[in-house]
């Protein structure tokens, strides 16, 4: 069983020019496509051609956090496809809250593989994007044949309910998925300054935030009694990894829409519990791979989860820790994200292994 790797930061490159910033946002070569889905649509960006990876964002997110990985894998031979998950930029967004349950996205990724012509493909997920990814291959096994998790490691179905399991964390304060659950608290936070909420969002979970003082990890993501999760935000804080088009982006995406779809992931916890009950402790057994921050919040609070990995990824191939990451590290470690990934990628047997030219 391989173990995990800590793997040291690349040194700066020099600056360059930005590859692309029109106002889509999309990479040269890359294309919008819009795919119909059981009760709506999704809307995916493609590039290149070859075995299909299919790449699911997380919270508070959209197909661009995966921009540096589009081109890349696309370059390097295969049909990269990054979607915006329902609730989110131009794909459906539900009223009902149940319908952002995970067996609902599992029958939206079944979809767009579908939809693509396309008999099996490779998932990718980031944040929520990564359990996302992971039920997907665990529940379609005969069509997910590799699962790659960014951030947050696999975590079977337990036998505590999530809302108790997460009623318990936060100290003083309020663990931020349980201060999510509410319809319309979060929102009332974050939509009159979406630009503003969101970028902080992003700081304190990166690694160029200070590192926090609890073990864990958790206290940056409490609400103080009384306060609001952007208490927690540090001020003022640049990002060399996301420039100003890029947060415009994400921003004008969520002004548009709202965050109600995003949020409303959160709030089906305990659905999925009682959904995937037929799942309890299952292991993953395709290949996988693992990448996590080394100041990522959630792989140092589900360190245990990570440790568990010889019994719950049967099949991992590898699973890295990069050096002074923060939870972003597909934005916040491009290049060396993509060159895990391919060599990955290059790794798995065929059909879903990059055939020589």
């Amino acid at each position: 069983m391989p173990q995990s790797a800590k793997v040291p930061p690349t040194p700066p490159a020099s600056p360059a020019a930005p590859a692309h910033r029109p106002t889509d946002g999309l990479p040269p070569g890359a294309v919008h496509r819009t795919v119909e889905v059981p009760g709506g649509r999704i809307h995916l960006v493609e590039q290149g051609s070859g075995p299909l990876v299919l790449m699911v964002h997380g919270f508070p997110e959209s197909w661009y956090s995966w921009r540096h990985q589009l081109p890349a894998l696309a370059a390097a031979g295969y049909r990269a496809v990054a979607i915006d998950v329902r609730g989110y930029g131009r794909s459906s967004q539900p009223r009902d809250v149940a319908a952002y349950r995970m067996l609902a996205h599992v029958a939206d990724n079944v979809a767009v593989l579908r939809a693509l012509g396309e008999e099996s493909a490779i998932i990718v997920g980031h944040d929520w994007g990564s359990p996302i990814a992971a039920n997907t291959a665990l529940l379609r096994p005969d069509l997910f044949t590799a699962v790659a998790m960014l951030s947050v490691p696999y975590t079977p179905r337990g036998g505590m309910r999530p809302s108790e399991a997460f009623a318990l964390l936060g100290g003083p304060g309020e663990f931020y998925v349980s201060y999510f659950q509410e319809p319309g608290r979060a929102e009332a936070e974050i939509e009159p300054d979406v630009r503003g909420w969101v970028a902080g969002f992003y700081a304190v979970a990166s690694g160029d935030a200070e590192p926090p003082s609890d073990e864990g990890h958790i206290g940056q993501f409490t609400v103080p009694p009384g306060g609001k999760l952007s208490d927690r935000f540090p001020a003022g804080l640049s990002l060399p990894w996301l420039t100003g088009a890029d947060l415009d982006f994400y921003a004008g995406e969520f002004e548009r829409t709202g965050l109600t779809g995003g949020l409303n992931r959160y709030r089906n916890v305990d659905r999925d519990w009682e959904d995937l009950a037929a799942w309890e402790g299952a292991a993953l057994t395709q290949p996988s791979l693992f990448i996590g921050g080394e100041r990522d919040a959630p792989t140092n609070w589900m360190a245990d989860a990570i440790k568990a990995f010889p019994r719950t990824l049967p099949g991992l191939s590898a699973s890295h820790i990069l050096e002074g990451c923060g939870h972003w590290v597909q934005q916040e470690r491009p290049e060396e994200v993509n060159q895990l990934l391919l060599d990955w990628l290059h790794s798995l047997p065929a059909p879903s292994a990059r055939t020589a030219p």
